[in-house]
C-alpha cells in the first residue's frame, strides 16, 4: 500500500466516523513515511495520539517536526500536554528524593540544590527508562536518551594505577556498571572509590529527575565532585575520614563479583579466532580460556547444577566435584537463585589455566572472556512477503536462548572477520583433512566426516549482521583479522578501549595459558602475517570466490575489503548459472569425501542401482546429488538476487555490526584492503 493510499484511507475512515480504524490507517501511513508533507504528518500524529494504541509513533513524529523547525508552537504544546504535564509530580518527587539522599551522603560535598521549577532541562518521558530532554532557554528538544541502554560508551578502566575518575556520567546503566565492577576498597586493601566529576551543577541537578541513586549510594563507593571540587581528587580517606584501608586483608574474587562477559563470537570457521584468544590470554583483568565447544559447556553447566542441587549440607562439599576447589563449591551451594552464569564463572575461576595472568589485587573485578565454538555456523534464508531474506540459524537461536548469556548483566561483544574468500578456502582445506582423518581415526559416533557445500554456507553466513534490538549485540564491534596482524598496536589499543580493559603488555604478544607463542598446526605463530596472503588455490577456484564476493559485496564495501575476483559486473541468471557450474573445486571435494561413505554402504547392499556394479552405482548417486545441490544453490541465489536486504524473523531490518576504527597515528602499516 502506498503512503498516499494509506493517508487517503485514513481520511475516508475519519469521514465515516470510524476513529479507531482511522488511527490504524494513520499509523500505517506514518510508519511507511509521508514524505515531504509535514502537515499530513502532524495530522496523522494527532489522530493516532488521540485514538490509536501506540503513542510512540506520534511522539516520534512530533519530536521530529519540532527539531526540524516545523509547527514548533503546536508540537511543543501537544508534547507538553500529552507527555510532560501528566508526569510532573512524579519527576519532581524523584528529583527531591535524590536530593534528600545526596544531602545525607558522606561523600557528596555540594549544597543548594536548584529548585525543581528552575531546572534548565525538562525531561519528557518516552517509556520507563527513556526521555527526551527539552532545553527551555534554547527552545530545543535534544535526542532520545535511554538511561538504561545496555551500552558502555566510556573507557573507564584505561588506568588502574589510580582510583577511577569519570566525567559527566548520566547513564544509569554505566553508573551501575561502575558500582558492580569496581571492587570495594575493603576488598583490595587500598583507597578505591569511584570519583564522579560533574562539570555543571545545574545540569547535574536536572538529571536527578531521571536517575535512581538509592541502590548506588548504599555501596558508598562513589565520591561526587562538582565543578572545581575536582581539585580534591584523590581524597586521602585516612586523613579526612579516619579510614585506613591498608589494614584490611585482600579478599578473593567472588563468583558474583564477575558480572561482565566479553563474548568473542564465532563469525565463521577459520576466521582468526585462535589469534584473538591468544592475544587476550594472560590479561591481568580477564578470566580467559581458548574456545570451548558450546554444547560441551552447556552440558557441563547442567551437570554442575545437578551436583550442587543434590548437596544436602556443607559436610558434603569437599570432593563433591572432582578437581574443584571446595571454596567455589561452597559458594555455589550457599548462593540463592543460582543461574548457569554462576556455574560458568565458577567453572572458569576453578581452572588455574584460566586465571594464570589474573591480578587479584586489581581495582576492578575481572571480566569473563568466552568464545563458545560451533563445529559450523549455518544460516538459511526464507523469503518474506516483501521479498526480503529472513535469516534463520539454529546456532544463533541456541546462543540467544542460552541462560548462560542471558544472566550476565554486562556484555561486550566483538567479532573477528577475515577476508571471506580466504577463510572459505581454509575451511575447505580443514574439512577435507577432517574427512581423511575420520577414516584413519574413526569418530566416536562411528560416522565419517565429509565436505559440505561450503560455498553456499559461506554466502549465507551473515552473522556479522545484527538485530539492533537484541541485547547480546547492543554493545558490539567487528574487528578485522588482517588489522590485528598488520597493525597490532592500533588494533588492540582500540579493542581494549571498546572492551573497557587497560591496554597491557599481555596484548602485545600471543600466549595460551600464559605460555608465549603457542604452536598450533596450520596457524601462524604470533604476529606472523603469512596467513594473510595464503589463497589456498587447491581448495577454491575463481568461480567460487567470485560468487562469495558478489553476494558479500555489501560487506566487502562496509568493512574495507577490495574485490579480487568479482569485477563489479551485473550478474544475471545466465551468468549465475555459469558460476554455479564453475563450482568444480568444492564439488570435487564433496564427491571425494562422500564416495567412500557410499561405497561402504554399497558393499553392505545399500544404495545400489539395479543392474549396476557398486562403482557405477555410487557415481550415479553422486551425479544426482550434485544436480540437486546445484538446483538448491540456484534457488537460494535467486532469493538473494532480489537484493541484499536481510531481516529477522519479525521482519525487522538487520544492520552491519559496527567496524572497529583504528587511530591513524598508531598505524604501523597501511590498512589492509
Amino acid at each position: 500500500m502506498s503512503d498516499n493510499r494509506s493517508l487517503e484511507i485514513a481520511r475516508k475512515l475519519v469521514g465515516l466516523g470510524k476513529d479507531k480504524e482511522a488511527a490504524k490507517a494513520y499509523k500505517v501511513a506514518l510508519n511507511e513515511g509521508i514524505e515531504g508533507d509535514s502537515a499530513a504528518e502532524l495530522e496523522a500524529a494527532l489522530w493516532n495520539l488521540q485514538f490509536g494504541t501506540d503513542y510512540k509513533v506520534s511522539y516520534t513524529v512530533l519530536h521530529k517536526l519540532h527539531c526540524a523547525g516545523l509547527f514548533q508552537d503546536e508540537t511543543f504544546s501537544i508534547m507538553t500536554e500529552a507527555f510532560y504535564t501528566p508526569n510532573i509530580k512524579e519527576l519532581q518527587s524523584h528529583y527531591e528524593r535524590n536530593c534528600k539522599l545526596l544531602k545525607k551522603y558522606p561523600y557528596f560535598f555540594h549544597e543548594d540544590f536548584v529548585p525543581f521549577e528552575e531546572l534548565p532541562v525538562r525531561f519528557y518521558p518516552y517509556d520507563d527508562s527513556s526521555y527526551i530532554p527539552y532545553f527551555a532557554n534554547e527552545n530545543r528538544f535534544g535526542e532520545l536518551i535511554d538511561f538504561k541502554e545496555p551500552v558502555i560508551r566510556h573507557h573507564f578502566f584505561h588506568d588502574l594505577e589510580n582510583p577511577i575518575l569519570a566525567k559527566d556520567i548520566f547513564s544509569q546503566y554505566e553508573l551501575e556498571y561502575l558500582c558492580d565492577n569496581v571492587r570495594d576498597s575493603t576488598y583490595v586493601a587500598k583507597e578505591n572509590h569511584i570519583y564522579l566529576h560533574y562539570t555543571n551543577w545545574e545540569e547535574f541537578c536536572s538529571y536527578l529527575q531521571c536517575l535512581n541513586l538509592r541502590a548506588l549510594l548504599e555501596s558508598k563507593k562513589f565520591v561526587f565532585l562538582i565543578d572545581d571540587e575536582i581539585g580534591e581528587y584523590p581524597i586521602d580517606f585516612n586523613k579526612r575520614f579516619g579510614i585506613d584501608y591498608s589494614k584490611f586483608a585482600l579478599k578473593p574474587i567472588g563468583i558474583r563479583e564477575v558480572s561482565r562477559l566479553i563474548w568473542h563470537t564465532q563469525l565463521s570457521t577459520h576466521n582468526g579466532g585462535d589469534f584473538f584468544n591468544e592475544i587476550f590470554d594472560n590479561h591481568p583483568n580477564l578470566i580467559v580460556m581458548p574456545s570451548l565447544m558450546f554444547d560441551n559447556v552447556a552440558e557441563t553447566m547442567s551437570k554442575v547444577r545437578k551436583i550442587i542441587d543434590q548437596i544436602k549440607s556443607t559436610q558434603d562439599i569437599t570432593g563433591a566435584i572432582a578437581d574443584w576447589d571446595p571454596r567455589y563449591v561452597r559458594e555455589l551451594y550457599l548462593m540463592k537463585n543460582r543461574t548457569e552464569r554462576d556455574f560458568l564463572v565458577a567453572f572458569f575461576l576453578n581452572d588455574k589455566r584460566a586465571t594464570v595472568g589474573l591480578d587479584y589485587a586489581s581495582r576492578i573485578s575481572p571480566a569473563l572472556f568466552f568464545q563458545p565454538h560451533f563445529s559450523n555456523i549455518e544460516y538459511m534464508a526464507e523469503l518474506d512477503m516483501k521479498g526480503r531474506a529472513a535469516l534463520v540459524s539454529n546456532q544463533y537461536d541456541e546462543v540467544m536462548a542460552s541462560p548462560i548469556f542471558r544472566n550476565f548483566k554486562y556484555i561486550k561483544t566483538f567479532t573477528p572477520m577475515r577476508r571471506m574468500t580466504t577463510s572459505h578456502a581454509a575451511t575447505v582445506r580443514f574439512m577435507n583433512g577432517m574427512a581423511k582423518d575420520s577414516w584413519v581415526n574413526p569418530r566416536e559416533d562411528g560416522k565419517h566426516s565429509v565436505v559440505g557445500d561450503a560455498v553456499t554456507e559461506r554466502i549465507m553466513n551473515r552473522s556479522f549482521m545484527l538485530d539492533p534490538h537484541e541485547r547480546l549485540y547492543k554493545d558490539s564491534v567487528l574487528v578485522r583479522f588482517e588489522d590485528g596482524k598488520l597493525n597490532p598496536k592500533a588494533t588492540f589499543t582500540a579493542l581494549a578501549a571498546f572492551l573497557d580493559l587497560p591496554y597491557t603488555e599481555s596484548l602485545t604478544y600471543c600466549s595460551e595459558y600464559g605460555e608465549r607463542d603457542p604452536i598450533t598446526p596450520g596457524n601462524a605463530v604470533g604476529f606472523g602475517t603469512e596467513a594473510l596472503y595464503r589463497t589456498y588455490d587447491e581448495f577454491a577456484n575463481d568461480a567460487e570466490r567470485c560468487l562469495i564476493e558478489y553476494f558479500m559485496r555489501d560487506a566487502y564495501e562496509y568493512y574495507g575489503y577490495d574485490f579480487h575476483y568479482y569485477n563489479g559486473e551485473d550478474v544475471g541468471m545466465e551468468r549465475m548459472k555459469e558460476l554455479i557450474a564453475g563450482c568444480t573445486t568444492i564439488n570435487k571435494y564433496i564427491r571425494d569425501t562422500y564416495r567412500p561413505v557410499l561405497m561402504e554402504e554399497a558393499k553392505d547392499g545399500h544404495t545400489l542401482k539395479p543392474g549396476k556394479n557398486p562403482e557405477e552405482s555410487v557415481e550415479i548417486l553422486l551425479d544426482e546429488a550434485e544436480e540437486r545441490m546445484n538446483s538448491e544453490r540456484l534457488r537460494i541465489f535467486e532469493v538473494l538476487q532480489n537484493g541484499l536486504n536481510f531481516v529477522n524473523r519479525a521482519g525487522q531490518p538487520l544492520h552491519m555490526m559496527p567496524k572497529l576504527e583504528l587511530d591513524p597515528a598508531l598505524l604501523e602499516q597501511p590498512l589492509y584492503h
